[in-house]
């Protein structure tokens, strides 16, 4: 930003998902940039000269947009933003596991994460989808935020990541519910994706054999009351 324009500039911080985090502004009037709370650990600078934002030893939780503005004559303007990412890990993606489920019947998804590091305190939302037969993208069906809850610290001494568990309760499935259901979560500048389950959902054929059954029974018992009428007719004549 251009030194004469730096009067009542500011910076802003966008995580994933998240609304804008203020971080810093200036009034002009020769006072220092004023930081709001989050940005105050001393790694977040500005040069008074240009107002440029600088981050010293950068983390996890710090990925996101960040964009600068000014307010001129009551109007604010925003500059380009400047998104900040971390290169993804390696994962070991574990098998996706299958079930069969009965139309009528409900069914508990679980779906686990292992790769967020535990450095990463920022909440944690988390967004389920499923990818139907004949499908060409996977459909959002369920999300909710604040789900950090639910991770706790690898059982591996020497493991920083974090294993998050997620489930997702479906009820009174029908053909239509079948596909596979995949969980991710999105925290720090990351977008995770846990192992997938393949749910197939079959007609449940119940209601056919209960009435075959009393169908039978009917049947069953209609022959012997007339195998009882024609022993006793025979034995009248």
């Amino acid at each position: 930003m251009d030194k004469n324009e730096k009067s009542h500039s500011f910076w802003y911080k966008q995580s994933l998902g998240k609304v804008p985090d203020h971080v810093v502004r200036t009034a002009g009037d020769g006072r220092q940039p004023r930081f709001t709370s989050g940005f105050t650990d001393g790694r977040f600078t500005v040069d008074e000269e240009v107002f440029d934002l600088s981050i010293k030893g950068i983390k996890e939780k710090d990925a996101g947009t960040y964009f600068c503005g000014k307010v001129k004559t009551n109007v604010v303007e925003f500059g380009s933003g400047t998104l900040l990412l971390f290169e993804a890990k390696k994962m070991n993606h574990r098998p996706r596991t299958e079930m069969v489920i009965k139309t009528g019947e409900s069914v508990t998804l679980q779906c686990s994460v292992q790769s967020l590091t535990s450095d990463c305190s920022e909440e944690h939302s988390v967004y389920w989808f499923r990818h139907g037969s004949g499908e060409s993208h996977p459909g959002i069906i369920y999300t909710r935020g604040n789900r950090s809850d639910q991770c706790k610290n690898s059982s591996e001494t020497d493991s920083s990541t974090q294993s998050c568990v997620y489930k997702l309760l479906k009820r009174n499935l029908s053909l239509s519910d079948a596909g596979t259901y995949y969980c991710a979560v999105a925290a720090c500048g990351q977008i995770l994706f846990g192992n997938g389950t393949e749910v197939n959902v079959q007609e449940n054929n119940n209601w056919l054999v209960t009435i075959l059954l009393s169908s039978n029974l009917v049947c069953v018992t209609a022959i012997m009351v007339l195998l009882g009428v024609l022993l006793k007719t025979k034995r009248k004549g």
